[in-house]
């Protein structure tokens, strides 16, 4: 937290002096009550006396100033608010490992269904894109608003749509570059965002240290997801398994390369609350802001708290 007026917090000297003074103040009258021999009669006087209840307005009281005070020195705080565009792609793997049924009912099954959900809850101004890629990169669906044709898009994701044989992340994050780029041309560039989702680690195209390199000159973040568990396994034509286990080495370097966020996902559920992390980190951003209303508002709560149970415990206001 930041001030604008850090001065004014000399004022709490002010605040703890009252209170210094209210504890003086209290010791004295008690030390009168002593002067008071005759109990019994004191009894009768006064037979219920407040306790600690005619403590209890003068602290809400001192409180309340001393929220006053903090909010009159106009204190900053980050805060979390909606950003009103932002560009979006999303870039699947569709190699044949991501057939494995260590995720049920396979990698690219759940993958698709949880990039549905993934899109849904982005604003809808957003500009979403889709790339998929294997041995190559494919754009799927430039980024736009229509989210039926992104949905359409995620359904044709299937294995081979990118080329074959291998897996080029690489390829992916320049790909979706070249759409960022491309989807606001002659204009001052909404903040953009690149999602990586794979099994494995690179094995054809461009070298994914230079596509990131290239994402973090551009100020675009990729965030990587690895998918999968080590005892993937995919059919081979020789009918023996072909162990597919997911390797995330490479998309952790990107993500640190490229100021991205680097998530491992087991199973749908975890799958799912990556994206839902991911989500926070698009749809909202940081801005410092004035935050003394909080501390006003609070103040005269704690005002309005003194008044009441000053009323109702001695029918006067403190």
């Amino acid at each position: 937290m930041t001030w604008l007026s850090p001065e004014r917090l000399w004022l709490l000297a002010g605040v703890a002096a009252l209170a210094i003074g209210y504890l003086i103040a209290q010791r004295r009258r008690s030390r009168y009550a002593v002067r008071f021999t005759n109990l019994k009669l004191l009894d009768r006087v006064a037979p219920q006396r407040p306790a600690w209840r005619r403590h209890v307005p003068a602290g809400l009281f001192l409180v309340m100033i001393a929220l006053l005070v903090v909010g009159f020195a106009r204190p900053q705080a980050e805060v979390q608010v909606p950003r009103e565009q932002a560009t979006v792609v999303v870039a699947v793997d569709v190699s044949r490992s991501m057939l494995a049924s260590d995720v049920e009912p396979d990698r690219l099954s759940a993958a698709k269904d949880a990039a549905h959900e993934f899109v849904e809850n982005l604003p809808g101004q957003f500009r979403v894109g889709l790339v998929a890629f294997a041995g190559s990169a494919a754009v799927v669906v430039p980024p736009g608003t229509d989210r039926a044709a992104l949905d359409a898009g995620i359904e044709r994701l299937t294995e081979g749509v990118a080329g074959a044989g291998g897996t080029a992340i690489g390829d992916a994050i320049s790909a979706s570059l070249d759409q960022i780029r491309s989807s606001a041309p002659g204009e001052e560039r909404p903040p953009a965002r690149v999602v990586v989702l794979s099994d494995g680690a690179n094995t054809a195209g461009q070298n994914p240290d230079e596509a990131a390199r290239a994402a973090a000159t551009e100020g675009v973040p990729v965030d990587t997801i690895s998918f999968g568990t080590a005892n993937g396994t995919i059919a081979a034509f020789n009918a023996a398994a072909q162990p597919v286990p997911v390797d995330g080495e490479t998309l952790r370097a990107v993500a640190d390369a490229a100021s991205g966020r680097y998530f491992e996902a087991a199973d749908a559920e975890e799958l799912r609350a990556a994206y839902a992390d991911i989500g926070s980190l698009v749809g909202y951003e940081t801005e410092v802001q004035d935050i003394s209303a909080r501390f006003i508002g609070v103040g005269l709560l704690f005002a309005v708290l003194a008044a009441l149970t000053s009323l109702f415990w001695f029918a006067r206001l403190p």
